[in-house]
C-alpha cells in the first residue's frame, strides 16, 4: 500500500506538469485514502505539497515570460490574506461534530471530504469543458473590474483555505474573463498565485498541527520529480485529449468520495 500511495504521490506531479490547473486536486484523496491521514492535516499538508510543485511549476514559466507579476499581485492580495486567516481563525474552530439527527451525524472528516469532493466535479466539469473557448476569450481585453477580481480572489481564497486546493481550475477562467489575460499568460501565472495561496496559507496552520516534517519532505520530493516529469511528457503528448480524460477520472472519484461518505459511511 504504501508503494502505492508514493506512486500516487508522483501522480499528483505528473498531472500538473502535464494538464496544470486541477492536477493538484488529488493531493486530499492521495493523503486520505492512501497515506491514513486524517482529512483536516491533509488539507494542510495539501498547502505545503500544492504550493510547492507550483512553485517549482512557476520558474519556468517566468524564463518563458508568462507570469503577469502585477496581475497575480493583485488578485493575491485578497486571495492570500484570505488563506492566511481562514487557516488561522476558521479551521481551528470548527467542531469534531457539527451536527447530530437520529443516527446521523455530521462531523468535522466526513464535512471536509464532501466538500472536497464537489470541488473535484467542478474541476472535472470545469476540465471536460476545457479548450472549446480559449480562442474566443482572447479578442477582446475587458475592462478590468477591481471589485470583481478582489471577490473571486476571496472566493478561491476560501476553497484553498477550507480545502487545500490550488483552484487552478477557477483561477484560469478569472483571469481569462476578468482581467483579459492571454490564455497562455494566465496558464502561466496561475501556478504563481497558488503557490503564494497556498505556501502563505500554509504559515497559519503552524502551531495549530502536529506537522511531521519527513513524512511532508518525502510527498514533496516525489511530488516535485514528477512535476518535471509531468513537463517533459507534455511536449509529446495531446494536452487537451488528457485534460479531458483526466476529468473524467476525477469526477469520478469526486462521485465515490461522496457515496463513500455520506451513503455508504
Amino acid at each position: 500500500m504504501e508503494i502505492l500511495a508514493y506512486l500516487a504521490s508522483a501522480l499528483i506531479g505528473i498531472s500538473l506538469g502535464l494538464i496544470g490547473g486541477g492536477g493538484s486536486i488529488l493531493t486530499m484523496p492521495v493523503l486520505v485514502y492512501l497515506f491514513g491521514v486524517s482529512p483536516l492535516l491533509a488539507t494542510s499538508y495539501s498547502l505545503f505539497i500544492v504550493g510547492s510543485t507550483s512553485l517549482i511549476g512557476t520558474f519556468g514559466n517566468f524564463k518563458r515570460g508568462l507570469v503577469n507579476i502585477k496581475t497575480a499581485l493583485l488578485f493575491g492580495s485578497a486571495s492570500i490574506s484570505t488563506v492566511f486567516f481562514t487557516r488561522k481563525l476558521i479551521i481551528p474552530n470548527i467542531p469534531k461534530s457539527i451536527f447530530k439527527i437520529g443516527s446521523f451525524e455530521l462531523t468535522e472528516n466526513m464535512l471536509m471530504m464532501v466538500l472536497f469532493a464537489v470541488l473535484m466535479v467542478a474541476a472535472a466539469l470545469a476540465m471536460i469543458r476545457g479548450g472549446k473557448d480559449e480562442t474566443s476569450a482572447e479578442r477582446e481585453r475587458p475592462k478590468l473590474k477591481v471589485e470583481k477580481l478582489l471577490l473571486y480572489g476571496i472566493s478561491i481564497g476560501l476553497a484553498t483555505g477550507f480545502l487545500g486546493a490550488g483552484g487552478g481550475f477557477l483561477l484560469i477562467p478569472t483571469l481569462v474573463i476578468l482581467v483579459g489575460l492571454p490564455m497562455k499568460e494566465a496558464v502561466g501565472t496561475s501556478p504563481f498565485i497558488i503557490a503564494l495561496n497556498s505556501l502563505i496559507g500554509f504559515t497559519g496552520d503552524l502551531g495549530h498541527f502536529h506537522i511531521d516534517w519527513i513524512f511532508l519532505a518525502k510527498i514533496t520530493t516525489v511530488a516535485i520529480a514528477g512535476i518535471l516529469a509531468g513537463g517533459m511528457m507534455s511536449k509529446k503528448i495531446d494536452g487537451g485529449k488528457l485534460k479531458r480524460g483526466f476529468g473524467w477520472f476525477v469526477l469520478v472519484m469526486g462521485c465515490y468520495i461522496i457515496l463513500k461518505e455520506v451513503v455508504l459511511k
